[in-house]
């Protein structure tokens, strides 16, 4: 009865406050106590009994009743920061405050007048009632300040958040003196004890994290802006020199995650035994790490060199917590994180002889997220993932997820985050090599069953992307053949059943039509010509699968060399195209019978609500090019007009920014923010009225194709192949085969050409497409309490599918 009774009682308060129409006195405390002090709500309550309509209500009518709340609960979370909370009544007070700020801060945010609220100071608010605006005085600090240093504080707080380690029943520990770095949460990076588990601590711990969250979702009601040098100011004052506790709270959100297991102890059904507090925590945790891990933009982020290594971890950027994952350094820390992520991206993967008897988490695109700044902020955990096959361990998840959600549109940013990775990682000579430890142990995935290595997967698991994902998929196609071409050289042994699904893409890239629908379309037959003359010239002795499927479809190989380019020509593909306008014939490509327990890739289901993209840049904006020198080294190669790059100013005619791609096949791709396509504000035609085919444009690049030494190759190996299989009447693939494996093209070959690598650069659109692809993210899953559902949030758009 009692929890009723409070729940009235509160619910009581807040018609008070949305009735009254003066002014109610900050020293009233009788009146604002009954929002924190008696109740006994949890943050769902708060949620139900404060709608957003008397919210916004407050805060429009009695605007200084909304402020002196917002100010009272802050005081009060400062003054138990203060004390350290030694009641259980004081606890409860401040969970209270937690769920009401919780609850009140979006519609400060939404409201642009508002906004500065939180960074002014509260006349007379001072301790000693002082306005004095000195430095030394805590009473002038911006109430966002008081409440960022009061939470941090709260959340190393004996006996509420961390374990205490008094001595006797009397000794108190002093909150302004205590070492929280002796108070980390978990063991891992920097600390070796685990602490005991205490699901209330845990529970406390995720209520202050979530309004921290909800502190920093400022970001979220701001209009997407190519401007780099906007800083999230909570995020910047939280990650300062001001927060005393920014090391330990970083380490122990870091550990927290890396160490979780969602198994528990291996017993079937556990989760649904009892509930896991770690797991609210984890996901708390690691949307607070993703969002905290923004680069200070005022200065253009670039990859440190090993030689500039050195002068960082001496200075590092302004923004503790990106400091200190970028000095992150010891192996055995290194180690612990990669084998916590792998773990834990790998747990929707594992598959169990009972249903539903392990706990599947929900925070993979979270943790990719993480993954992703990781590799992009500390180059040195990028080797070290790089030095071992346990890459694969990040490598085999992410191509589940891609196949996984291939179909599905609602969930095209995680295809996004999920290339992206693939391109970073491709970069390295490293990940090539890694590619060719054989694949055994066959994740249960909608693709044809193959024996082979994991490059194999790739390929298949690429292939199937483009024949068989949707089309908003199409801006990817550059980046998916981009990373293909970057591990090619280092292929040691391509399957079969891989070549033929190179073969396949090459064939339905180089149908006439595709190649003069669009101005880009042909850069996708440069990139898989590139990536078969890397394979060929530097892997020929164990590739007999390729070239065998190269001489079996070498018509397509005759027909790009005398692809007509007359106006005549050009007009007729391009009337083709009218009647079969699908990109990629699938019934050409040989289907076999997927593997055992895997499920098709499904459409979004209706309803399903999704947020809005920007668009990404074109692949020459996303990489640069470097060429890899005799001794393995890379040095970088000046930007010309390569024939990859060959009109690809077209776009500019059209006014595209930076933000904006202009990679994509279909222009409706090309032009506009996903959410402006969504509106369908284009019709397909419209790309006709940018840009036409001409001959001189066709000839420009056909004159560029790479295909000398494929030419050659078939020129040299044909009539061999020929001749025997007349001698010996042969009709069987394996005695061509081996054929092939023995023979050789040593001094036959045009002169080996030197290896290009595109390796992925940070600039202006991608780090917009990570600010809005991750708060997406953020948004859509906070769910229970949904803390920004029905808010005039700017940053993207909300769909239902």
């Amino acid at each position: 009865m009692g929890s009723t009774d409070s729940k009235l009682n509160f619910r009581k308060a807040v018609i008070q406050l949305t009735t009254k129409t003066q002014p109610v006195e900050a020293t009233d405390d009788a009146f604002w106590d009954q929002f924190w002090a008696d109740t006994t709500t949890t943050v769902q309550d708060v949620f139900a009994l404060v709608p957003a309509a008397e919210i916004r209500a407050v805060r429009e009518e009695s605007p200084s009743n909304l402020a002196t709340l917002c100010y009272k609960a802050v005081e009060k979370l400062v003054q138990g920061a203060e004390s350290g909370c030694p009641t259980e009544r004081e606890k409860q007070v401040v969970l209270n405050c937690t769920r009401i700020l919780t609850r009140i801060l979006p519609y400060i945010f939404e409201d642009q007048d508002w906004r500065g609220f939180f960074w002014s100071t509260v006349p007379g608010a001072g301790r000693a009632g002082t306005d004095e605006m000195d430095d030394d005085d805590d009473g002038a600090r911006p109430l966002a300040e008081s409440l960022l240093l009061a939470v941090a504080d709260l959340l190393f707080c004996p006996d509420f958040t961390v374990h205490s380690h008094k001595r006797g029943p009397d000794s108190v520990e002093n909150m302004q003196s205590i070492d929280s770095c002796e108070y980390i949460w978990e063991a891992g990076v920097g600390f070796a004890q685990s602490p005991p588990l205490n699901y209330i601590h845990d529970l406390n711990r995720t209520e202050l994290l979530r309004l921290l969250l909800t502190c920093f979702s400022e970001a979220m009601y701001l209009p997407p802006s190519s401007d780099n040098n906007v800083l999230n100011p909570w995020v910047t004052f939280f990650c300062s020199t001001e927060n005393r506790h920014a090391l330990p709270l970083f380490t122990s959100l870091l550990n927290v995650v890396c160490a979780y297991d969602p198994v528990g102890y291996g017993i079937p059904y556990n989760h649904l035994l009892f509930s896991d507090y770690r797991e609210q925590l984890v996901e708390q945790a690691v949307q607070i790490l993703i969002v905290t891990l923004e680069h200070d933009g005022g200065v253009p982020h670039h990859p440190p060199s090993p030689s500039s290594m050195e002068e960082l971890e001496s200075t590092g950027p302004e923004n503790l917590f990106v400091n200190y994952l970028s000095r992150i350094h010891r192996e055995e820390d290194f180690d612990f994180v990669l084998k916590g992520l792998a773990r834990l991206l790998t747990n929707p993967l594992a598959q169990t002889y009972l249903p539903n008897s392990t706990k599947k988490i929900q925070f993979h695109q979270e943790l990719l997220v993480l993954f992703w700044k990781l590799c992009d902020f500390n180059k040195k955990f990028l080797f070290f993932v790089l030095k071992s096959s346990d890459v694969l361990d990040i490598l085999v998840p992410i191509l589940f997820y891609l196949n996984d959600a291939r179909a599905d549109q609602s969930r095209v940013g995680l295809m996004h985050i999920g290339v992206f990775i693939l391109l970073l990682l491709s970069g390295e000579r490293n990940f090539g090599v890694r590619l060719n430890k054989p694949y055994s142990i066959h994740v249960p995935m909608d693709i044809p069953v193959f024996t082979g290595t994991h490059a194999d997967l790739l390929i298949v698991v690429f292939h199937k992307i483009i024949t068989t994902g949707h089309q908003r998929l199409q801006p990817l196609f550059d980046c998916l053949l981009t990373i293909v071409v970057n591990v090619s050289p280092y292929l040691k042994s391509l399957s079969m059943v891989a070549a033929n699904k190179l073969l396949h893409l090459l064939e339905a890239f180089s149908t006439n039509w595709f190649l003069f629908s669009a101005a880009q379309n042909h850069h996708l037959v440069f990139f898989l010509l590139e990536a078969f003359n890397n394979i060929i010239q530097y892997q020929f002795d164990g590739n007999c699968n390729l070239v065998y499927a190269i001489i079996r479809k070498r018509n397509v190989f005759h027909q790009l060399a005398n692809l007509p380019c007359d106006p005549a020509s050009i007009q007729k593909a391009l009337q083709r195209k009218r009647k079969s306008p699908d990109v990629i014939s699938r019934t050409s490509s040989q289907e076999t019978v997927s593997m055992e327990g895997s499920h098709p890739a499904v459409p979004a289901e209706p309803g399903t609500l999704k947020t809005s993209l920007v668009a990404i840049p074109g692949i020459d904006k996303l990489t640069e090019k470097s060429q890899v020198s005799e001794d393995g080294t890379m040095v970088s190669v000046p930007k010309t007009d390569s024939p990859h790059t060959v009109y690809s100013d077209q776009s500019a005619i059209a006014g595209t920014s930076d933000t904006e791609s202009n990679s994509g096949r279909d222009n409706e791709d090309v032009f506009y923010t996903e959410a402006e396509m969504e509106r369908g504000c284009l019709s397909s035609t419209s790309s006709t009225s940018y840009w036409a085919p001409t001959p001189e444009w066709a000839l420009s690049w056909k004159c560029k194709l790479p295909l000398q030494t494929i030419m050659r190759l078939l020129q040299v190996l044909v009539p061999q192949v020929e001749k025997i299989c007349i001698d010996k009447g042969l009709t069987d693939e394996s005695e061509i085969l081996k054929f092939l494996q023995h023979g050789t093209l040593v001094g036959l070959l045009p002169v080996p050409h030197p290896i290009l690598i595109r390796k992925y650069q940070a600039n202006a659109g991608t780090a917009m497409w990570f600010r809005t692809y991750m708060w997406g993210v953020v948004y859509l899953r906070n769910v229970d309490p949904p803390i920004w559902y029905d808010t005039d949030v700017r940053l993207f758009e909300i769909q239902r599918m």
